[in-house]
């Protein structure tokens, strides 16, 4: 059997609606785990821009940890609950695990 091939989403060029769309499990979802992880992939990519201008901005730069490793917990969750979603999310957003 074939699986069929998940296209990456350009996260960083998406509204927020449009990616909780795209990424939600039912049409109601908002708090799943895949949404959560779609939702700080997006600040991550807008954060790691600011620090690219910004390259003194500690603070931010200790929020972007502080994303990354909630992100990194939710991928972790996911990976124990349940591993096709957890394949499928990292197909959609690009992340190589």
């Amino acid at each position: 059997m074939a699986e069929k091939k998940i296209k990456k989403l350009d996260i960083a060029n998406m509204s927020r609606e449009e990616l909780i769309k795209v990424v939600a499990v039912s049409p109601t979802d908002t708090g799943s785990p895949e949404v959560q992880i779609a939702l700080l992939t997006k600040r991550i990519i807008d954060l790691v821009e600011h620090l690219k201008v910004h390259k003194n901005d500690n603070h931010s730069r200790r929020g972007l940890l502080q994303m990354t490793g909630k992100r990194r917990r939710l991928l972790e969750y996911l990976r124990r609950k349940d591993d096709s979603r957890y394949q499928r999310i990292l197909a959609l957003i690009g992340l190589n695990k």
